[in-house]
């Protein structure tokens, strides 16, 4: 796994081109991916305040923003902060445009959203800080997972949930196949093309191929802390979807 560094600079660069190549190389599946972990993340029934690990251009953000703005101005009382922390400068202020035309700031009436730039593997914050904590396709690129799923554990509060999604490899072996063949060889091809990256669209499929699977994930969720663990394979297995308790 690449030093932070090089992490940063590269999500730096590929910034202004992410979301559109995200979206088209997924074919919008993230889309459906992320609204069925909102569902986990956003309580109805309290305040919270939510902390989303690796935000990047803040599209897990923005779904956790927009079903916590429903559901708390259905409500009519509740108020929810969200607080989106990122290494990349560049991937961030792509968020931060989207947030603004989205309506959501950091003074909202229902919903408060905060960006800040920051390591993901040593928190800015106290512990027993949030209720929730999300993290959309980005623990992979932690350079010490272990560490990064420790500080979640150390900020979430007694009670709290993490919710994380990730990219992964299908079990079946037809459509594993066929899966690392788009992955590995057209999406660099078309990423690179139109990104002018072509080593950041090798390296992005590389770090979901290396990522644990997931019993191994599930382990490392353990030992970070975590119980009550929960797993469910998206699309096939292509997504997968991890839930954990601190108690």
């Amino acid at each position: 796994m690449p030093k932070k560094e090089n992490i940063q600079n590269m999500f730096d660069s590929i910034a202004p081109e992410y979301d559109y190549l995200n979206h088209l190389l997924s074919m919008d599946i993230d889309k459906r991916w992320r609204k069925k972990a909102v569902k986990e993340i956003v309580d109805t029934e309290k305040p919270q305040k939510i902390l989303d690990v690796a935000c990047g251009t803040c599209d897990f953000t923005i779904a956790i923003a927009r079903k916590a703005m429903t559901d708390n101005a259905y409500e009519g009382e509740l108020h929810t902060e969200i607080t989106g922390i990122d290494i990349s400068e560049g991937m961030m202020r792509i968020g931060k445009k989207k947030l603004t035309k989205a309506g959501f700031c950091k003074d909202g009436d229902f919903v408060s959203v905060e960006l800040i730039q920051g390591d993901c593997e040593c928190l800015p914050f106290e512990q027993n800080s949030f209720d929730r904590i999300s993290a959309g396709f980005g623990v992979r690129n932690f350079e010490h997972l272990d560490q990064g799923l420790k500080e979640m554990y150390r900020t979430l509060k007694p009670g709290g949930k993490v919710v994380i999604l990730e990219l992964s490899v299908p079990g079946n072996r037809i459509i594993r196949n066929l899966y690392k063949m788009y992955f590995t060889k057209l999406l660099p091809l078309i990423g690179g093309r139109i990104s002018g990256k072509r080593s950041a669209y090798n390296y992005l499929p590389a770090s979901v191929l290396k990522f644990p699977g997931p019993n191994e994930f599930q382990g490392m969720l353990r030992n970070a802390g975590f119980k009550n663990i929960r797993h469910k394979a998206l699309s096939l297995g292509i997504c997968r979807l991890y839930t954990g308790i601190k108690q």
